[in-house]
């Protein structure tokens, strides 16, 4: 399944997700963020997710893979969301909790600097509930663009 949000297209999210109903893959989709400033691009993501599965209460990120500041909290429509930034965090993963701790999105993130066609496939695979590839075996397969 992919995301669209009403935003004009050169801003839309890039978001694939698996659409059925059971969780068996290792991850529950693919997100390609155009820069890595988590201030910027995480707004969009928690909109598009949001309603999905349930209120979107916390986003977690690799410490590394973004921009600084990193800040505890986030402004998304009508909610703050609390981000936690983790050394620990795989790399090319960002988990999306929702209220109560119910249920979470595990999206692979797609460097920013990925070529179209590496990214697209990148998506797709996430997105695969046959695909039982993680994050790093994913991104290992990524082309960079210049």
């Amino acid at each position: 399944m992919t995301i669209t949000t009403n935003r004009p297209a050169q801003s839309a999210v890039r978001l694939k997700l698996d659409g059925g109903q059971t969780r068996k893959a290792a991850l529950d989709g693919a997100w390609w963020p155009r820069t890595t400033d988590a201030a910027a691009e995480l707004p969009s993501l928690v909109e598009a997710l949001g309603g999905l599965r349930g209120e979107i209460t916390h986003v977690l990120l690799g410490a590394t893979e973004w921009d600084m500041p990193h800040r505890r909290r986030l402004g998304a429509g009508s909610a703050a969301v609390r981000l936690g930034w983790f050394t620990s965090q795989p790399a090319g993963l960002v988990t999306v909790m929702t209220e109560f701790g119910r249920d979470r999105f595990d999206l692979l993130v797609v460097p920013p600097d990925a070529t179209p066609d590496a990214a697209e496939a990148a998506l797709s695979a996430a997105a695969d509930s046959g695909d039982q590839n993680r994050a790093p075996e994913i991104l290992a397969r990524i082309e960079r663009a210049g």
